[in-house]
């Protein structure tokens, strides 16, 4: 089996396949997989956090940590959201490293929030290279998004814990600052807490009442921002557990006697709808996760098909078949000893994009190849020229290519 896999690497290349190859060959060997982009880009957004607080801090001047809390009312306001946008930032790198589609959301509001305000008010060195740094760290995210497609349990608690205590920070530093406009006055830390705590509750003591129009819209903005913490907390934390139960449910189903089909070709998804369509077991794999409604969860692994490991979770073993239906036919070929290397019963289909590999693919010895592209081109050709085409024609072209069966030995 081994001796056909050099073959196989002989294939006439584009350059730019050549590269693919390539990328997928230091990807494989780097590892990659388990730490890119996801890790470089945490460690990105965890130092743009921290500029961000330097920034923040510096700008507070006339505060210093051993006189804290005493000039506690001394704070200047405008630089608290950035202060709040880089813990922010900080925190939800942590998110990133486990790949959470809700980390990468809220960091991409938060580079953006970043860059508008560096652009609005900023005009030193400091804000051009927070721009500049930040628009970098953005494009990278926008073009990662696919990898970040995990509802993590641990993400979402992440995100309720930092959303709320962003918002009590939000709360007790406000209502310091806008102390005397309430009725009694809050004066000291402690007071500030527990106003925040009662109001973020929508509890309402009426003990403390906010006197002027900017304390009483201060006020609104922390009931509704906490009532939207909650709520968002609760679906963040919730969502992932249902997805996590789902799965394991999922986990134990034993696959049997079923297809599986591999790409993200249109052959691919035609080949799948039509084995649901006749009521077949069908397991589809595709590299990363298609659009909603496409494909039946429970039909669905997204991972890497030629990993033994992705097949053994699809149980090629006990399959009926494996139809490799990839762009590049070089991975259909190397699906193919795959599943022969897992000692499958299951047919090997193979399909086949470029005709100049018809010859290489038959050494990998699949059950059957097919190649409707070449097919077609073929049929048209025939057409156009009045050539006729029969039923039995059609059927031996498409299936030529099936592998002979092995000779009887001969009785004496």
């Amino acid at each position: 089996m081994a001796q056909h896999r050099p073959a196989v690497w002989d294939f006439a290349l584009s350059p730019v396949a050549r590269m693919r190859r390539l990328g997928r060959r230091v990807h494989k060997i780097a590892r990659a997989h388990y730490w890119f982009p996801h890790v470089p880009l945490s460690l990105a957004l965890a130092v743009s956090g921290a500029f961000i607080v330097w920034l923040g801090i510096r700008f507070q001047e006339s505060v210093l940590l051993s006189d804290f809390p005493q000039h506690i009312l001394e704070l200047r306001p405008a630089s608290l959201p950035y202060v709040l946008i880089g813990v922010g930032m900080i925190i939800m790198s942590v998110g990133l490293l486990f790949r959470s589609r809700l980390s990468w959301i809220i960091a991409l509001v938060l580079t953006s929030s970043t860059i508008l305000s560096a652009a609005l008010l900023g005009h030193s060195y400091s804000s051009h290279l927070l721009i500049y740094y930040d628009g970098v760290l953005l494009v990278a995210l926008l073009l990662a998004y696919h990898r970040f497609d995990r509802s993590s349990l641990a993400a979402g608690t992440l995100f309720a814990i930092t959303s709320t205590l962003m918002l009590l920070i939000y709360a007790v530093f406000g209502s310091l600052y806008l102390g005397a406009q309430f009725s009694p006055p809050i004066k000291d830390i402690v007071t500030a807490f527990y106003f925040s705590v009662v109001t973020m509750g929508t509890v309402g003591y009426g003990d403390i009442i906010p006197s002027s129009r900017e304390a009483r819209l201060f006020t609104i903005s922390v009931i509704i921002l906490g009532l939207a913490v909650f709520a968002t907390s609760v679906t963040a934390i919730i969502t992932p557990m249902i997805g996590r139960i789902m799965s394991r449910k999922a986990k134990r189903m034993k696959r049997s006697n079923h297809f599986i089909v591999i790409g993200s070709t249109p052959l691919a998804y035609n080949t799948y709808r039509e084995l649901k369509r006749r009521n077949q077991a069908v397991t589809f794999i595709l590299p990363q996760q298609p659009p909603s409604g496409e494909v039946d969860d429970a039909d669905l692994i997204v991972g890497d098909a030629n990993s033994l490991e992705t097949l053994r979770q699809a149980d090629a073993v006990d399959a009926q078949a494996v139809i490799a239906m990839r762009v590049d036919d070089s991975d259909n070929a190397f699906i193919s000893l795959a599943v022969k290397e897992l000692k499958s019963k299951a047919k090997t289909v193979v399909a086949i994009n470029d005709s100049k590999h018809i010859e290489r693919i038959k050494l990998v010895q699949p059950d059957i190849v097919i190649a409707p592209e070449v097919l077609g081109g073929e049929l048209l050709a025939m057409l156009l020229s009045g050539e006729p085409i029969t039923s039995e024609f059609v059927a031996e072209r498409f299936l030529n290519f099936q592998r002979p069966a092995s000779p009887k030995p001969s009785t004496p």
